[in-house]
């Protein structure tokens, strides 16, 4: 994958959505790999100079700037049309992660650890990513001095190296790594990182998240010694090398963009099946939908949910895995401004994750907002207008509360969309919405 093909592969930053409302959805749908399941994944091609071979990677933004990323440092990636990517890091050319790059998307900094273990130096820009409060990566940056690495922070970079002197010299070494607070990119850095350090690595207060469990698989497939991934509680033996893969490793179904799907049908008192969805992913959010009044069925296919005619108000608190996923929390508001009686949300995770409120009370919405608590009273007769986007799924909230507001909606700034949703305004138009996207 060249740059120059990367390039033309990014949607034009202005593209609106109009969407024509309202409408009841109805169908089934595709769901595409796990975004951030395939982030850490294509960072772990960095541990080996044998081919590590990808399956479900979805199209969005983030993977191809993920992929420019790594082409950059000398990376060999080659995408194919069915979501494969091979990847090889034999000859890598350079150790730094450019801040053009880095700026756009905060899991970048999962290249940290990869180069820090394999190669004993990394420089790192500081990362962006979307407008959702402070996300600081102390935690990742504490964690690799504990395992021997010297940090510094110059001009806007993460420079880590390992010292070249003493019993420890060139490697990372094993150490008890006890987060203060789950946090799932750092995790998955310590992962990816102690893989090739010398000792035993135990990561306390791990994240849980379906996605941790993903790169663990991965990495016992390319001879990595991990245990305990999907517990609070990881622990990791270190190797002298890592070998690619021998199968591709398919990348998980993206249980965000599943439960947007299903949130949507709850909104429109549609009927939606979520082709591939693992309930188990998404048992805190799939009963929230129960108590709206929507029938949740797993079924061969995935998971169907059916909106009810009248929902009915319910209180969330986000929480890390396996609690209400904070990257729904956006789209569960939208489904509340239709349900009877008053639903409060409370997002423990982000403190600034509530842009979007502003957004939908522009469609009719009575949202407020006190502190960490976004009260939601309804149901409200949205009617279309326009709004602007903040972040990946503030976005995703928007859309959804345009396809029940009456008359056009145009949801501006959709680039954020698509680094997280692979042909979102297709699939719902499969569901029978009326979604147009245009140049802004």
């Amino acid at each position: 994958m060249t740059e120059g093909t990367l390039r033309r592969t990014l949607p034009p930053a202005l593209d609106e959505f109009l969407i024509e409302g309202p409408c009841r959805l109805h169908g089934k749908v595709a769901i595409s790999g796990a975004k951030n399941a395939a982030l850490p994944a294509l960072a772990a091609s960095l541990l080996t100079g044998e081919t590590v071979t990808l399956a479900n990677v979805p199209a969005v933004a983030d993977i191809r700037t993920m992929g420019k990323l790594l082409a950059g440092m000398g990376v060999s990636v080659d995408r194919h049309p069915d979501g494969t990517v091979v990847l090889c890091a034999s000859e890598l050319s350079s150790t730094e992660a450019s801040y053009d790059l880095v700026r756009t998307m905060r899991a970048a900094i999962l290249v940290l650890g990869p180069l820090l273990t394999r190669f004993g130096e990394a420089w790192v820009s500081l990362p962006g990513g979307c407008a959702i409060g402070v996300r600081p990566v102390d935690l990742h940056l504490k964690a690799f001095e504990a395992m021997g690495a010297r940090i510094a922070v110059e001009k806007g970079y993460i420079h880590a190296h390992i010292s070249r002197v003493g019993p420890q010299a060139g490697r990372l070494k094993g150490a008890t790594i006890a987060f203060p607070m789950p946090t799932v990119t750092g995790t998955e850095n310590v992962m990816l990182a102690a893989v090739l350090a010398r000792g035993i690595t135990r990561i306390e207060n791990a994240a849980r998240e379906p996605e941790v469990e993903d790169l663990a698989r991965l990495l016992t497939s390319m001879g990595a010694s991990v245990e305990g991934a999907g517990s609070s509680t990881i622990t990791i033996e270190g190797v002298e090398s890592l070998c690619g893969t021998a199968e591709a490793h398919g990348i998980i179904p993206d249980r965000i963009e599943a439960g947007t799907y299903l949130a949507a049908a709850a909104l429109t008192g549609g009927d939606v099946t979520a082709l591939d969805a693992r309930p188990e992913h998404l048992a805190a959010f799939l009963n929230a939908l129960a108590e709206t009044g929507a029938s949740v069925t797993s079924t061969s296919e995935g998971v169907r949910v059916q909106g009810a005619e009248k929902p009915r108000a319910h209180d969330i608190v986000t929480a890390p895995h396996p609690g209400f996923p904070t990257d729904l929390q956006a789209q569960f508001m939208a489904l509340s401004t239709q349900a009877e009686g008053t639903s409060r949300i409370v997002e423990t995770i982000f403190e600034n994750r509530y842009l979007h409120a502003i957004e939908l009370a522009r469609l009719g919405a009575d949202i407020t907002i006190d502190g960490a608590t976004a009260i939601v009273r309804g149901p409200r007769r949205l009617e279309g207008a326009p709004v602007t986007a903040s972040d990946l799924r503030a976005s995703a909230a928007l859309v959804l509360a345009g396809l029940r507001a009456e008359g056009e909606t145009r949801v501006r700034r959709i680039y954020h969309l698509d680094r997280g949703y692979s042909g979102m305004a297709e699939k719902l138009n499969g569901l029978g919405a009326r979604v147009k996207r245009v140049a802004g």
